[in-house]
């Protein structure tokens, strides 16, 4: 039977502070470069795709890069599904920041909407039982979640409390952001979306804690390379309460994805100084605003620059074509409309 948080145990051993301690270095560097980005929305629209496509990929839902940001054109009619899911995956996100930002609080509600935004349904918690989790090799049971509805609800109220009231427990805050994810895929409430929405509440509760200013933090790329230890670890807590080894490997991932965000970023940051020089010296329309646009959308079209620059069509028409008649953009057709990509920032964003 899963137990209420919070843990009565101790579990912040010399292993375990150890490892905490290189991962808050890691995640204090991340945040202040975060900060060197002037417009939040660049950050968001790029890494949050990144972050949706593999944490979609975990949940074998798979799809390239190039459908994603094809699909944030609507250019076409016809998505393809994992791009569609790959879309209210970014979009649950947003909303859970949002909430978030609001309150500064995380209830078992705001998680409600958050997984339905991910989901397109309002089922909320499992009501029926019969919910188990399976070895997806061999079909065999590994875990029985919590299965009456009174049972859940008692639960996720508990973990709502857990999340908000930091006078259940002084484990420090990354300790309580394992804990967390361990304790809601446990509980495992609702009937789809266990996975994706728990790797929200993560990063959410980074931001919630000031650890971070943007949900920029992903462990979804760490859980695909290490996927087999991390179903393995998760079942080892439920089967012989051994916290060490599962918060040593989720404060490794927090250092190794920071790292890796931090190097992303700084890349990032010289391109697109590297293009504000280039407009600025060269072409009479530029704008910060211009410059936003082709960051926060790697795909842009017409309409995105009409929308951001409150220019005319033939302008913003004009403004891409220039761009991409000196090496900048690339221009490409799409049904019976073109859209403009920034190819360098794609290649940062692709080759990790």
């Amino acid at each position: 039977m899963l137990k209420k948080l919070p843990i009565e145990k101790d579990v912040e051993t010399k292993k375990v502070l150890k490892k905490l301690a290189s991962a808050h270095r890691a995640l204090a560097e991340l945040k202040g470069v975060v900060a060197t980005i002037p417009n939040e929305s660049i950050l968001i629209n790029t890494l949050g795709l990144q972050e949706a496509k593999d944490s979609s990929a975990i949940e074998n839902i798979i799809t390239t890069y190039d459908y994603i940001y094809k699909s944030k054109l609507n250019l076409y009619h016809f998505k393809s599904l994992a791009s569609k899911e790959v879309q209210n995956y970014i979009s649950a996100l947003k909303k859970g920041f949002a909430l978030i930002s609001e309150k500064k609080i995380l209830t078992k509600n705001d998680i409600i909407e958050i997984q339905s935004e991910l989901e397109k349904n309002r089922a909320g918690f499992r009501k029926l039982p019969g919910t188990t989790l399976k070895n997806s090799a061999t079909g065999e049971t590994v875990y029985t979640p919590p299965q009456e509805y009174s049972e859940i609800m008692d639960l996720m109220t508990n973990l709502e409390q857990f999340i908000n009231d930091d006078t259940m427990s002084d484990f420090d805050p990354l300790i309580k952001m394992a804990i967390i994810h361990y304790q809601f895929e446990s509980i495992h409430p609702f009937y789809d979306g266990n996975g994706r929405t728990g790797r929200i509440i993560n990063v959410l509760y980074l931001v919630m804690k000031d650890l971070l200013n943007l949900p920029v933090l992903y462990l979804s790329k760490y859980i695909i390379l290490n996927k087999d230890s991390y179903y393995k670890l998760l079942q080892t807590v439920r089967e012989t309460d051994d916290w060490e080894n599962w918060l040593v490997f989720i404060l490794e991932g927090v250092e190794q994805i920071s790292i890796e965000t931090i190097g992303l970023i700084r890349k990032i940051r010289e391109l697109i100084f590297e293009y504000k020089n280039l407009l600025r010296d060269n072409y009479k329309f530029y704008s910060q605003d211009f410059l936003n646009n082709l960051f926060k959308h790697p795909y842009t079209k017409i309409e995105f620059v009409e929308r951001d620059l409150g220019v005319s069509r033939i302008t913003a028409a004009k403004y891409l074509n220039q761009l991409v008649k000196d090496g900048l953009l690339k221009k490409r057709k799409l049904g019976t409309g073109n859209y403009y990509i920034n190819e360098k920032l794609m290649d940062l964003l692709t080759k990790r």
